[in-house]
């Protein structure tokens, strides 16, 4: 019997409070990490009450007013989450979010985590130039990551989040790996949230019939067993408690989206995780492929 039951989330079905994806502490099982996401009509409102957790607004598609006090930012978004990388915006715990379609509807997500004080600045808006793009990996493992809130990006008490694309084909999260242990230096324990949104790839015929989709997997080790094999769809979340995770699959004429958030209880804030041993050789073999030349999706920045 696998755990997709209990991990894995398909769009509607943890819809609340006007939000189409709501994870939070809600779920059972989940402590430090919460992703809402959600259409605006233009000029629709949606609040986020002060506690004791922090926010980054990340739009998916059109432009977000973000306000918090006396603090605020207009968000220009994007198209699409395909069209490249987005401003988002930053707001440490204690502090009310409120959120405004901007100059039409719009399709915004947000990220949080719970905090264990507040973070100075606690207000920041990131542009999307100033969102670092990296092509990870190599040949059918190549996929674009966009840092736009990792440590050394942004400063934050525990949140960590990025989004990664993945052309039509490719595998991403690959080698599987894991990050569920506190070994300082070499791993951080993190609980992680995938919110996934696939369309047809350039150049593929969009027929009625299209079914956009692709797959995740997540395994356990024989003392903390997980089974996890999902299909994923726009708006489907899978969550990894711990366990190898990865990997997460484009299937052929479909490309691939997913916004990652992290947390976990340790001091540090930092991605530190381990390879699969039985599959981390993979890496060696990408020194003499070349970049998927799709890649950057949306575009050079």
């Amino acid at each position: 019997m696998t755990d997709n039951g209990r991990w894995v989330h398909p769009y509607g079905t943890v819809a609340d409070r006007g939000w189409e994806v709501a994870v939070d502490e809600a779920v059972d099982g989940w402590q430090h990490t919460a992703l809402y996401a959600g259409r605006l009509a233009a000029g629709e409102r949606r609040e986020l009450a002060a506690s004791g957790w922090e926010h980054l607004v990340v739009p998916l598609s059109g432009a977000v007013t973000v306000s918090s006090g006396q603090d605020q930012a207009v968000l220009a978004g994007r198209p699409s989450v395909f069209a490249g990388p987005t401003d988002v915006v930053y707001v440490a715990r204690d502090r009310a979010v409120t959120l405004v379609a901007h100059d039409g509807p719009a399709r915004v997500a947000v990220c949080a985590a719970r905090a264990a004080a507040p973070h100075t600045p606690s207000f920041r808006h990131v542009a999307a130039d100033e969102v670092p793009v990296e092509l990870r990996g190599a040949g059918s493992a190549s996929r674009e990551v966009r840092n736009f809130g990792i440590p050394g990006v942004l400063g934050a008490d525990s949140l960590i989040a990025c989004e990664v694309v993945t052309p039509a084909g490719n595998w991403s999260s690959y080698p599987p790996h894991k990050h569920d242990e506190e070994r300082p230096g070499v791993e951080t324990e993190l609980e992680e949230i995938y919110y996934f949104e696939v369309h047809s790839s350039a150049g593929s015929p969009h027929t009625g019939g299209a079914d956009p989709v692709g797959y995740q997997r997540v395994y356990g080790t024989d003392a903390r067993p997980i089974d996890v094999l999902a299909e994923v769809r726009t708006g489907d979340v899978v969550l990894v408690p711990h366990g190898w995770h990865g990997p997460s699959m484009a299937a052929p004429g479909y490309d691939l989206y997913y916004l990652n958030v992290m947390a976990g209880p340790g001091a540090e804030r930092a991605w530190l995780i381990c390879d699969d041993p039985a599959h981390g050789w993979v890496r060696a073999t990408w020194e003499d492929q070349p970049v998927d030349p799709r890649l950057p999706l949306g575009g050079n920045r």
